[in-house]
């Protein structure tokens, strides 16, 4: 008895001792699938919160309007009654009746066709034209933000008139275009800003009344040649959102664009320009949509006549300013433009050489009901609700 006690006791100290070993070597090991699911499950990303957020880019849209007058061609019987007794020009009272409407738009351009060389050369009129430098103080005084001064009569008086009318509109802060005092003036394009809407603005004419630019000096007025066009729209397309592109071309006195027109201002779109503005034949054209290689469409007002001239009779005396808006649409890094209400208001210059809303003269009604008809031919849509 005593033995099998003693046997018993042993075994259960091994069972005791042994226990351990036995239950890691029996113990039922994970399945397989149930680990890689568990794994997975950990490691699985949840799609609600570890996903990469995409923002939707944010649109803005601004809008601005841009206007153009046509010529301002000074001859010596607009300059005489504006001389006051001083020796001084006040050319103000001849703009009072538009400059409510230059001031309805953000921004308004000007041909400038005769040089203000100011009395200093002597002033002259037809054909070789000198205008006191007075014409350009009203310009600005009545809301004129910039002046196109490539012309047929840019080197009337030569390079002193040129000189002393860009110091002078650098002198009132009056930008200008297609007419510079060096090469390095000529690369600088000039830029506009109105509600976040940038436009740039370059100006050409088809020559100088036979006159030869000076050697070695092209900056003293930009000729009209396709493929410099074409580069320097492209250069403007870079800093801008809107081109401004101001062409001499036509036939003087002709009231329809002939084909030379019509196909220079659409080499002129294809570059990218946005809105053209004609000037030279002294009548008013009419004014087109153009569509670009991309679809877009620009506008271009073929001529924009006279707006204040000694010359009359014959639609000479008739001119008006051009009104249309622009919208930029930006969604993130992408900007569309969108040209809209295109808009013009008829005006006439009588004989002290006033300039007059032809809306407002009865005795004009029917000369003005014509005028809205000839404007928009190509465009039913213009506007004359200005």
């Amino acid at each position: 008895m005593k033995r099998i006690l003693v046997f018993l006791a042993t075994f259960m100290c091994l069972l005791w001792i042994l226990a351990p070993f036995v239950k890691g070597q029996f113990q039922e090991e994970p399945k397989v699938s149930e680990t890689k699911a568990e794994n997975k499950k950990k490691l699985k990303p949840d799609n609600a919160s570890s996903q990469a957020h995409t923002p939707v880019p944010k649109q803005k849209v601004t809008s601005a309007t841009i206007g153009a007058v046509g010529d301002i061609l000074i001859h010596d019987r607009v300059y005489i009654p504006a001389r006051k007794s001083n020796g001084s020009y006040d050319f103000n009272p001849m703009f009072r009746f538009v400059k409510p409407y230059l001031g309805k738009t953000d921004i308004t351009v000007a041909n400038q066709e005769t040089m203000i060389g100011g009395k200093e050369i002597g002033l002259s009129s037809y054909p070789s034209f000198n205008s006191p430098v007075e014409v350009g103080d009203a310009l600005k005084a009545n809301g004129v933000d910039l002046v196109t001064i490539a012309n047929n009569h840019t080197l009337d008086r030569g390079e002193k008139a040129i000189l002393n009318a860009l110091n002078h509109w650098n002198s009132i802060g009056m930008p200008y275009t297609g007419a510079y005092q060096s090469s390095e003036d000529q690369k600088i394009i000039r830029i506009l800003k109105r509600n976040d809407i940038t436009f740039s603005f370059l100006s050409y004419t088809y020559g100088t009344n036979g006159i030869p630019v000076p050697a070695g000096k092209p900056h003293l007025v930009n000729l009209i040649d396709t493929t410099r066009i074409q580069t320097e729209v492209k250069e403007a397309e870079k800093v801008s959102d809107v081109v401004v592109v101001s062409l001499h071309f036509g036939k003087e006195y002709e009231r329809l664009p002939n084909d030379e027109q019509k196909l220079l201002a659409q080499t002129t779109a294809n570059a990218g320009a946005d809105i053209i503005i004609g000037h030279h034949p002294h009548v008013l054209q009419p004014v087109s949509w153009l569509t670009k290689p991309n679809g877009e469409r620009a506008f271009v007002a073929y001529s924009l006549g006279n707006f204040l001239s000694g010359q009359q009779g014959d639609y000479k005396d008739i001119g008006g300013i051009m009104q249309i808006g622009v919208k930029k649409i930006q969604t993130g890094d992408d900007v569309k433009i969108e040209l809209q209400n295109p808009k013009f208001l008829p005006t006439w210059v009588n004989r002290p050489y006033e300039i007059i809303p032809m809306k407002t003269l009865s005795d004009q009604s029917d000369k003005y009901n014509e005028i809205q008809k000839h404007m928009n031919q190509f465009m039913p849509e213009l506007s004359f609700d200005f």
